[in-house]
């Protein structure tokens, strides 16, 4: 039989983790390509570029999918776990790839837009009729989506002082501290005073950016306390701008205050826009492909002449 799309995929897979619990990647595929009844040749088939095996790639992306509609948990790198949700909605499966698909669409609009409605169609009808260009545009904003997911991800999987760490060097990587040695510190956890790093702008130190970074869950966001208590702290220091990011949101009390704040700058990064960061700055990423798209050079054609 033809190797089943990743739309197809999404149904057995969660049966598969519901029957058998926790499993690996590599096992999830093993016992779909023995449910889809698929051959050797089948299962090493791969991209005509060469870039991966196709039916893994195709249930790695249904698990990705899954995983962005909160239908399966990833407890440790590389592994899946179907969730309270995700054995609720079997009891429908009709229902679950039009459940995934909304979700999925729903965190590729930019959450703050008013426009949401309008982008959300926008992006729909891309996807179902839109020309090559826009397809291909689509396709890329889909695949950062899916990586996004996976940097947060990551980031929960490590300690809090090892995301202490990973922001400052985001920092780093996006120009702040130049070409200044040692430009970066972690604050010990004992002596911060509320403050997990410092990044100085200048050879002496006497313009800094000073950070907080909290590694929370994506339901439990930052109030507005924990931004006063790092206002506090920045007062209590000769300097007036910050940096307040987390893995999370930030909630309307929190947004407010900053907004009303006279004596200090602070700057929040949610974990949208961090996970947009690390991709866009190449924080522990690598690239995979590089598509070139070209038009006819006019100036070139011109020296021509017509027929």
């Amino acid at each position: 039989m033809p190797i089943p799309k990743h739309f197809e995929i999404r149904v057995p897979a969660l049966q598969l983790l519901q029957d058998k619990g926790t499993l690996k990647l590599n096992e999830v595929v093993a016992f779909l390509g023995e449910y889809f009844q698929l051959t050797e040749e089948d299962m090493s088939e791969m991209y005509p570029s060469g870039n991966g095996h196709i039916f893994y790639d195709r249930v790695s992306w249904a698990l990705s999918y899954l995983n962005m509609a909160d239908l399966l948990d990833k407890p440790k790198r590389g592994f899946y776990k179907i969730n309270d949700s995700g054995n609720l909605l079997l009891q429908t499966p009709q229902k679950i790839n039009d459940y995934v698909d909304t979700k999925v669409n729903e965190r590729e609009v930019p959450r703050k837009s008013k426009k949401n409605t309008k982008l959300e169609e926008e992006i729909n009808e891309s996807t179902n009729s839109g020309t090559p260009s826009e397809k291909l545009y689509s396709s890329f904003e889909k695949i950062k989506s899916a990586r996004k997911t996976e940097i947060l991800n990551m980031i929960l999987s490590k300690t809090p002082y090892e995301f202490e760490n990973l922001v400052v060097q985001l920092l780093q990587q996006m120009g702040y501290g130049g070409e200044i040695k040692d430009s970066g510190l972690v604050t010990k956890a004992s002596n911060d005073g509320g403050i997990d790093g410092i990044i100085k702008e200048d050879e002496l130190g006497l313009g800094r950016i000073h950070i907080q970074a909290k590694r929370y869950d994506h339901k439990n966001g930052v109030g507005r306390d924990d931004i006063q208590r790092f206002a506090g702290a920045m007062l209590g220091a000769p300097m007036s701008k910050g940096v307040f990011i987390t893995t999370s949101y930030f909630s309307k009390g929190a947004i407010e205050y900053v907004l009303k704040l006279n004596n200090a700058t602070i700057i929040l990064i949610d974990g949208d826009q961090l996970a947009e960061y690390i991709y866009k700055f190449g924080l522990g990423m690598q690239v995979v492909q590089t598509i070139e798209i070209k038009k006819l050079d006019t100036d070139f054609w011109d020296t021509m002449k017509d027929n």
